[in-house]
């Protein structure tokens, strides 16, 4: 019997390169990779089913998840990243902290994209600050790759940009106040500069106090295909896993540095000593606290349906990881 030939859609990254390359394969499958950027597959995958298997924003996830679209995830995690480093403000606005945002008009492309979900979480939950508190404007550069239709609750002002307008561009102009959002805005620097300035200070401290390192995206497939070939979320999962080790091994090399990044060897050691040998965990145990925080985020600002539980998220076969 011949391999499986599956089509999947994954981001550029170190711990994905030897799937991408090939020089990784899944016992059992021969993938078809193609290689995008995070808006371009999350749209396609959650509003076309373009691919067998797909990177797939988290929060997006578990919206589709709570409202039983056929979709089912793997515990691999391609993106984690700290997010009080991705709230900017312009300098005119008078936002010195985080409690300065009550009242303020705040540009998101997604209000559902996984980076706000975390950052409106955290603002509530460390700083006091609602999603009711401000003034949300959704669209802009976001709104031709909107991968699901929310309803936001009655209490949270929102109303929307149309796709030809910049979001950084109007903070900086004087029309937003603030922004959120995964890509640092074009506009930033003189007129538009970050809540938080000493990010990597404060992301640390968050680290610290909540051992949550939020994650952005995770894996997941057409449910039909796991029911299908039961081995197929662990062959998968193995894959990934092993990809991420020569990731891991790659940054070890101090012979010549294999980043452009002067620092490296340093930057490394000094994230060992915080997070472990593995800051970048896959599997439903070490991420537990960090996916039950996620889906409680998505339920309680009014995206997902309900409240979906860690067990509901993912092949049953890869639970016990």
């Amino acid at each position: 019997m011949g391999r499986l030939e599956l089509t999947l859609a994954c981001g550029d990254y170190d711990r994905t390169r030897a799937i991408r390359t090939g020089e990784v394969k899944p016992d059992g499958v021969e993938l078809n990779v193609v290689t995008l950027a995070p808006e371009e597959m999350f749209y396609r995958m959650a509003r076309f089913r373009e691919f067998d298997v797909s990177e797939l924003s988290l929060s997006t996830y578990t919206v589709l998840r709570g409202r039983g679209e056929p979709l089912v995830a793997v515990p691999v995690f391609p993106s984690f990243s700290f997010r009080h480093s991705s709230v900017f403000v312009a300098t005119h606005a008078g936002i010195k902290e985080p409690r300065d945002l009550v009242g303020k008009r705040m540009g998101v492309p997604k209000y559902h994209m996984t980076a706000a979900v975390w950052i409106r979480g955290m603002l509530e939950e460390e700083y006091g600050v609602a999603p009711k508190d401000m003034r949300w404007f959704e669209g802009g550069e976001g709104s031709k790759v909107k991968e699901v239709d929310v309803t936001l609750p009655p209490d949270v002002p929102h109303q929307w940009v149309p796709a030809g307008r910049n979001l950084g561009d109007m903070v900086a102009a004087g029309e937003l106040d603030a922004y959120m959002g995964a890509r640092r805005p074009a506009a930033y620097g003189e007129r538009v500069t970050r809540l938080f300035p000493d990010f990597r200070r404060v992301e640390r401290a968050y680290y610290e106090k909540t051992g949550i390192f939020p994650i952005m995206h995770t894996l997941v497939m057409r449910e039909e295909l796991a029911r299908q070939h039961p081995w197929l979320p662990r062959s998968l999962y193995d894959a990934f896993v092993e990809a991420k080790r020569l990731a891991y091994e790659r940054l070890q090399f101090t012979a010549a540095l294999p980043v452009s990044l002067p620092w490296l060897v340093a930057e490394a050691e000094e994230t060992r000593a915080l997070m472990g040998d593995d800051p970048f965990p896959y599997g439903v145990a070490r991420n537990r606290k960090t996916l039950e925080t996620l889906a409680g985020y998505t339920y309680r600002q009014g995206l997902a349906p309900r409240g979906l539980k860690v067990e509901e998220m993912f092949c049953e076969s890869t639970l016990a990881i």
